[in-house]
C-alpha cells in the first residue's frame, strides 16, 4: 500500500519511477529531465517498501526515490 507521501505526490502528478543510488542516480536524473519530465527525488524508506530490501537496508542514505511528471514545457 502506497504511504500517505506517496499518495500526496500522485495527487499531485507525480509517477513513482524507480528506487536506485549513485551513479544510476544522476543518470536517470539526467535522462528523465532531457526527455521533458519535471523530477523529484525523495528519501528512501525502507519500512515503505514492498518486497526484499535486505541490501539497500544496510545504507538507506544512499538510495532515493524517482519521481517524474510531465514537463510544464518551457
Amino acid at each position: 500500500m502506497p504511504s500517505k507521501r506517496q499518495q500526496e505526490l500522485e495527487a499531485q502528478g507525480w509517477t513513482r519511477q524507480s528506487v536506485t543510488d549513485e551513479p544510476r542516480l544522476t543518470e536517470l536524473v539526467d535522462t528523465y529531465k532531457e526527455l521533458g519530465f519535471e523530477v523529484l527525488l525523495e528519501p528512501f524508506d525502507p519500512d515503505e517498501e514492498e518486497g526484499c530490501t535486505t541490501c539497500m537496508d544496510q545504507d538507506p542514505e544512499r538510495y532515493k526515490v524517482i519521481y517524474t511528471r510531465p514537463g510544464s514545457g518551457e
